[in-house]
């Protein structure tokens, strides 16, 4: 299924930046990164690969900006009640899942909502509960942390000219600039695990049951894995990052796909949007969980 949306990235990416080209010609050059480009692009990849329908899309954006705000109040109106705004984004999500799983066992199609309602292994199904959280997952994970590795990207770009001219003119480097893209965002900042068995790590004894903060924007940052950490450098090779989580059955699931996007968005903006400049200082997200922004405001220089 990863593979058949991968095919379709190219286009995807191409409509969402003529839409966004549109946009800034109708408002003398002004546009949004994050509206405009980069939250656009993760999201209908998503909703294609899971068959949601156009009309429900915006639902699906807004309540994935609920889920992961990390209680942001500008996402999360009433402060005093945050859980109750996560439980309602949840709800909606699930909602939209029980009718797309129902429409799906009547009439099947080829996307990935599809294949999780039909699908026996040994004998059996994902339950009602297990694909109703594996669509949450799946919905926010896979358009959130693009949509930041995105924007981020295109900020950092707009703070290194140098390293984006080098970009531009040389389609070569893609590979290793997407990863320093990755590294270098660190869209999700850290993620909890618990110890299975007792042990010692670099000199810290710890037992089973033990709670672990893996801090990944400060292990891109290790000086002793990464020559000059603190320099963003797009040929950097071996770029040994933990952006998409640790090695082992933890490691993102959508790996492959985020960094097709992640390339074929830099690629078709130079191309298409070259003369894109950000314009402004970006609004952040209030969350210690994700490095997200929420606004970053742009123009394109040859559109008056």
């Amino acid at each position: 299924m990863l593979e058949r949306v991968v095919d379709s990235v190219r286009g995807i990416v191409e409509d969402v930046l003529d839409e966004a080209r549109r946009t800034a010609e109708a408002d003398e050059g002004r546009l949004d990164v994050v509206a405009d480009i980069a939250a656009p692009i993760p999201l209908r990849v998503i909703c294609d690969m899971m068959g949601v329908p156009a009309e429900d899309r915006a639902q699906v954006l807004a309540a994935s900006n609920v889920i992961l705000s990390g209680g942001d109040p500008e996402l999360i109106e009433d402060q005093d009640e945050p859980l109750t705004a996560l439980f309602e984004a949840g709800i909606a999500l699930a909602g939209i899942m029980e009718l797309l799983a129902a429409e799906r066992l009547e009439r099947p199609t080829d996307d990935l909502t599809t294949a999780l309602v039909t699908t026996e292994v040994d004998g059996e199904r994902l339950t009602h509960q297990e694909i109703a959280s594996f669509f949450i997952l799946l919905l926010v994970a896979g358009n959130e942390t693009t949509r930041n590795a995105i924007s981020q990207g295109i900020l950092a770009l707009s703070e290194h000219p140098g390293e984006r001219a080098r970009w531009m003119a040389d389609p070569s480097i893609d590979r290793t600039a997407v990863e320093e893209v990755v590294r270098w965002t660190s869209p999700i900042t850290w993620m909890r695990r618990t110890a299975t068995q007792d042990g010692e790590l670099n000199g810290h004894r710890f037992t089973a049951g033990d709670k672990f903060l893996l801090f990944y924007a400060a292990a891109n940052r290790d000086p002793e894995l990464f020559a000059d950490p603190h320099v963003f450098d797009l040929t950097r090779d071996p770029n040994p990052h933990v952006g998409f989580g640790g090695h082992g059955p933890h490691f993102c699931l959508g790996a492959h796909l985020a960094r097709r996007e992640i390339a074929v968005a830099f690629r078709q903006l130079f191309e298409q949007l070259p003369d894109l400049e950000v314009a402004g200082e970006p609004a952040r997200l209030r969350s210690s969980f994700v490095n997200g922004l929420k606004r970053l405001p742009a123009r394109l220089a040859g559109v008056r």
